[in-house]
């Protein structure tokens, strides 16, 4: 899931704010939406705990997880990577210039690491170009350089690609005065390994990664901003993303203040997190743990916190007992940075 109607609004807001803030529009990006482990539905593995804390540069989770059935189990174990649509690629953020493990995919089983096989794909709709690429040797992620050099491919190749819709021009022009390309098509990649859970014995799984996090050199839930008519429907959307409430808005006023400027330098930090698949288990999560550090105590942090209970008003640390997730986590987080 790719936030870019964010770029629409900022753009929107920097409009409104000409005599203000105008360059900063095309300093916005997009986050991606990233998860925790995924199995095959069982009944014979419970997922006993979870402790997830994520940061602006990092997630780390720790499972503690129970084989109830008196006998070995082996599991396809998943850890899906964020599809990235390229035609919309110059507009996200990807942590890594790794072509494969884009977000420094590392996990542990029982304290040891582990290897997971990384499996990628080139994707149009539903038709598989892996192979195509693969022989024309042309990168499946083509991180930081989307242009794809067709003048060095063969007539029929080129062909292809631009039949199958693989590429598109990019506008620009090479020193030749030939129309450029760039790669239009969906790259899918996941982590895959095979997980075995002794029998009557709990295996602590612990996984981590650096998260692909939006940003934003200002914010539309600004009075000024959030009291314009033509940005009334991503105020919507962030009261419904993020469950915003009166009280955040009264203490970013607060902080911000009400004029058109934005003299206070509050940005905003945006982390999708996918947390339905912790529901794929024999029964709910006997004990969740969320931990959110938004980098400083500062920091307004607003998210759908659902059956969560936090240890105060103030608190970054979030519990549920029996805990069957049923939506995803999308953090705000404003402030300085």
């Amino acid at each position: 899931m790719k936030t870019l109607k964010y770029r629409h609004f900022i753009v929107t807001a920097a409009t409104l704010l000409a005599a203000t803030a105008p360059a900063c529009a095309n300093d916005s990006s997009a986050e991606l939406s990233i998860g925790g482990l995924q199995f095959v539905q069982t009944k014979d593995v419970a997922m006993e705990s979870e402790d997830l804390r994520i940061s602006l540069d990092r997630v780390s989770v720790r499972y503690l997880f129970a084989n109830t059935s008196g006998k070995p189990v082996t599991l396809t174990v998943a850890f899906p990577l964020p599809d990235i649509d390229l035609t919309d690629a110059d507009s996200l953020v990807l942590p890594s210039n790794d072509r494969t493990n884009f977000v420094g995919f590392e996990t542990k089983v029982d304290g040891s690491p582990v290897q997971f096989t990384m499996d990628q794909r080139a994707m149009v709709g539903d038709k598989d170009f892996t192979t195509l690429l693969n022989q024309l040797k042309l990168s499946l992620l083509p991180v930081g350089d989307l242009e794809i050099p067709l003048d060095n491919l063969p007539a029929a190749a080129r062909s292809q690609l631009l039949a199958e819709k693989l590429v598109l021009p990019n506008g620009n022009l090479d020193q030749k005065g030939h129309e450029q390309y760039a790669a239009a098509w969906t790259t899918k990649t996941s982590a895959v390994r095979q997980q075995t859970f002794p029998a009557d014995r709990k295996t602590v799984v612990e996984h981590q990664y650096h998260p692909s996090v939006g940003s934003a050199p200002d914010t539309i839930l600004r009075a000024p901003l959030r009291g314009s008519q033509g940005l009334a429907s991503e105020i919507k959307r962030y009261r419904k993303d993020y469950c915003i409430s009166d009280a955040f808005l009264a203490e970013l006023d607060k902080r911000a203040g009400t004029g058109e400027g934005n003299v206070a330098m509050l940005q905003e930090r945006r982390i999708s997190y996918v947390l339905k698949t912790g529901a794929n288990w024999a029964g709910p999560i006997k004990s969740f743990k969320l931990t959110i550090d938004a980098g400083g105590g500062d920091r307004l942090i607003s998210f759908c916190a659902g059956p969560l209970k936090a240890a105060s008003p103030a608190a970054t640390e979030f519990t549920a007992a029996d805990f069957k997730p049923d939506r995803d986590l999308n953090i705000l987080i404003i402030g300085k940075f």
